[in-house]
This record gives C-alpha cells, sequence and structure tokens, in this order.
C-alpha cells in the first residue's frame, strides 16, 4: 500500500508505508532516489506502485531543518539567476530544493531551447560543496512555480491544490461547446485550461442523451430536421428544417 506525498508543487508522488499508515496532511520524511525529503500526506492508502517509501513522521527537528534549507534554497535561486543573467544564458530558474540532508540540490527551470548548464553544475557543486541537478520543466509547470491568476479572478489550480496535470484535449471545449479561440481556451501557460477536464465528465453524460451533430432526427410531432447544433446544458437540440428554417427542441420532444 502506498499514500499520495506533495511536494511544493504537484504532480502527487507514491510512496510505500510500513505498519499504521500516515494521517491525511501530516508531514512526513519519505525515501527518493535523491535521498530524504520532506513531504505532506495528500491521499488516503491505496494501491499503487510507489517510488520510495515513508521513513516517519515529520518531527519538529525535521520542519524546522526543511525551512531553513528552503530559505538556503531561495539563496542559491537567487545567486544562480544573477549568473545566468551575466553569462547571458536564456534559461529562467524557477526554483530550488535541497534534500533533508543538504546534500543534493536540485534545480528546476525553463528554457524556450536547448541550453547548456554544464559549467554552472560545477560552479554550485563547488560553492556550495553540494551534488547538483538541473531538471527542465515545462509551460505547465512553470506556471505551477511561478504561480498566476486563472481567467476566474483566482489563483491558478496547478499553484494552489491541483494534485496533477490532467490530459486536456481541444475536444473537450467542443463538446462544451466553448469558442476555440487560444485566447479563450488557454491558460496562462499557453497550454489549454486544466479546468476544461473539471466538468467534462458531466457533458459527457448530457451528451449521449442528445442525437449527435448532423444526425437526421425527427420529433414526436412528425417534424424531421438535421442537428445543426446541440446544447447539452439546456438538453435541447436546434434543427435545421427542409424549408430553411431552425427549430429548437427538448429531448423529451424527439422521437
Amino acid at each position: 500500500m502506498t499514500v499520495g506525498v506533495r511536494f511544493r508543487t504537484p504532480p502527487l508522488r507514491y510512496f510505500a508505508f510500513r505498519g499504521e499508515p500516515p494521517p491525511l496532511e501530516a508531514y512526513v520524511v519519505v525515501r527518493t532516489n535523491r535521498g530524504l525529503e520532506v513531504g505532506k500526506v495528500r491521499t488516503p492508502p491505496r494501491k499503487a506502485r510507489g517510488e520510495g517509501e515513508v521513513v516517519r513522521l515529520a518531527t519538529k527537528e525535521d520542519l524546522d531543518k526543511a525551512a531553513r534549507l528552503r530559505a538556503r534554497a531561495e539563496e542559491v535561486a537567487f545567486y544562480l539567476r544573477a549568473r545566468l543573467k551575466e553569462e547571458g544564458v536564456a534559461a529562467k530558474v524557477l526554483g530550488c530544493d535541497f534534500t533533508l540532508d543538504g546534500r543534493h540540490l536540485l534545480v528546476h527551470y525553463a528554457a524556450a531551447e536547448r541550453v547548456n548548464l554544464r559549467r554552472f553544475t560545477r560552479e554550485l557543486a563547488g560553492r556550495y560543496d553540494v551534488r547538483v541537478e538541473f531538471l527542465a520543466e515545462g509551460p505547465r509547470e512553470e506556471a505551477q512555480y511561478l504561480g498566476a491568476l486563472g481567467a476566474c479572478g483566482m489563483e491558478s489550480c496547478c499553484s494552489t491544490w491541483l494534485q496533477g496535470f490532467a490530459q486536456v484535449s481541444i475536444k473537450l471545449a467542443r463538446d462544451q461547446q466553448l469558442p476555440l479561440s487560444p485566447e479563450k481556451i488557454s491558460g496562462p501557460c499557453g497550454r489549454l485550461l486544466c479546468c476544461l477536464a473539471y466538468e467534462h465528465p458531466v457533458y459527457q453524460e448530457l451528451l449521449a442523451e442528445l442525437p449527435k451533430k448532423n444526425a437526421r432526427v425527427c420529433t414526436k410531432a412528425g417534424v424531421c430536421g438535421k442537428v445543426q447544433k446541440v446544447n447539452p446544458l439546456k438538453g435541447t437540440v436546434e434543427l435545421l428544417l427542409e424549408e430553411g428554417k431552425s427549430l429548437e427542441v427538448a429531448k423529451e420532444d424527439l422521437a
């Protein structure tokens, strides 16, 4: 059995535990391929493949040390941003994370094109006496690190509560009758809005009760036409009649 653990940003990562499961929202120390790290339990126990194990519930000493390391990581990020700017390297440092022993430094960065950061790996390793790893992040991950306001006016889901990124396709926007303008259906990251996936199961249920677009149907009153628009929330379809007129019909009135 495993529990889902969230670190500073999504996605969730799953870790096996022994004995009693750690409580929800508890901070735990987990063993990863980089070393010991502190995260928060966000799911009940479930059957899933783990990438490591829960070592213990985090103590006050663990949390205090993690806080000091976060402050140190901010200093490293500030220094590295200055060095990248000084060297003219087109990469953006999103954040840095230390393992709990302070020996491994993970640098999250974004770059529009491939960049060679090997010399900075050596520089940081010598300056801070740590093992350094650079991890390139995509546009969605960049948005979650930096934070942004969504079209709803709230802080972006990915930088607050979101546990992971759902697969979003243009079909979801079509099913929800949304305008297919990139400005309307894209988030601050430039990718399709994650929230398109939230209500889509409801739209699927509603659409299953209605004929598909371009289908030929008839009403109980014997009026026939071609479906030119489907309104899932209203539970209606708009028919194009043979004489060229349009007629909106509720699903209950279809034959």
